[in-house]
């Protein structure tokens, strides 16, 4: 039964973003699912609408442009049932050196992570403050990454741009809690998990440990218990709340020159 509140979901084809569309499905959330395969996500939508008895619309739109950006701007600013949005179409890491890589393929990459996280969180922010019916059902998740905690070689963009959305995320919470608002964001920070994300990067998976594999549904699974409780920065697996915890403990030059090692070592092993 649907719950009266509509969830976009970017990225929503595949993985992790596939695993939201499953699982806001059994919520009741009615769905907007966006991203570049309309033929995915049409069949997706199919599917979860005759399973959930949910409404499934879909939106075919390339985010790293100006104008997919704002088609995607004006749904969520202009749905008078808005509740949710997770941002989390991404680009993966570009293999070698900041410098000698594609600048193209960079710029993208910020577009998309920075650029369109910030026009649609807006959108969904201006829609939620004008309404009287936003609860704790309704906000953000930003998909960020354990790669925002550090830096490593070939990865500087990526890195980077994920620091970025879960600083923003932090920065939403604050002005929230200043507000007295209901509404929530999260940065999800996951690590290694199985998807297409690292096929399309030309990543080895052997060269990661099994146990620092994590599926999309538990990683799913873990920023919507997460949100339940109003956790503003989720970190899914007890391996990487270490990780991360020992990152952040970490002085600085300490953390780069082991990035640099770990780095250099991942790189000749996992990515072509």
């Amino acid at each position: 039964m649907t719950n009266g509140l509509l969830a976009v979901i970017t990225g929503a084809s595949s993985g992790i973003g596939e695993a939201f569309v499953r699982q806001l499905a059994t919520r009741g959330y009615d769905l907007l699912l966006i991203a570049r395969r309309e033929d995915r996500l049409r069949a997706l939508a199919a599917e979860i609408a005759a399973a959930q008895g949910i409404a499934v619309d879909v939106m075919a739109a390339d985010l790293v442009s100006d104008e997919g950006r704002a088609e995607a701007v004006e749904r969520i600013r202009r749905a008078p049932n808005f509740g949710l949005l997770v941002n989390n179409a991404g680009v993966g890491m570009t293999p070698g050196m900041f410098h000698k890589g594609n600048l193209q393929v960079q710029d993208h990459m910020h577009r998309l992570h920075v650029l369109t996280a910030l026009a649609l969180s807006h959108a969904a922010l201006e829609n939620l403050a004008a309404r009287t019916d936003a609860d704790g059902r309704c906000g953000i998740i930003n998909v960020s990454s354990v790669a925002g905690f550090e830096q490593a070689p070939s990865s500087v963009s990526y890195n980077a741009t994920k620091a970025w959305m879960t600083s923003f995320t932090n920065g939403l919470a604050i002005e929230l809690v200043v507000q007295g608002s209901p509404v929530k964001v999260q940065a999800l920070c996951p690590g290694f998990t199985y998807s297409e994300f690292h096929d399309r990067i030309g990543m080895n998976r052997g060269s990661i440990p099994k146990a620092l594999w994590l599926t999309a549904e538990f990683v799913v699974a873990e920023s919507l218990r997460g949100f339940d409780r109003g956790q503003v920065i989720v970190v899914p697996g007890w391996r990487y709340k270490i990780i991360v915890a020992f990152m952040r403990a970490m002085p600085g030059a300490l953390l780069r020159r082991i990035s640099a090692i770990l780095g250099a070592g991942y790189r000749r092993a996992g990515v072509k």
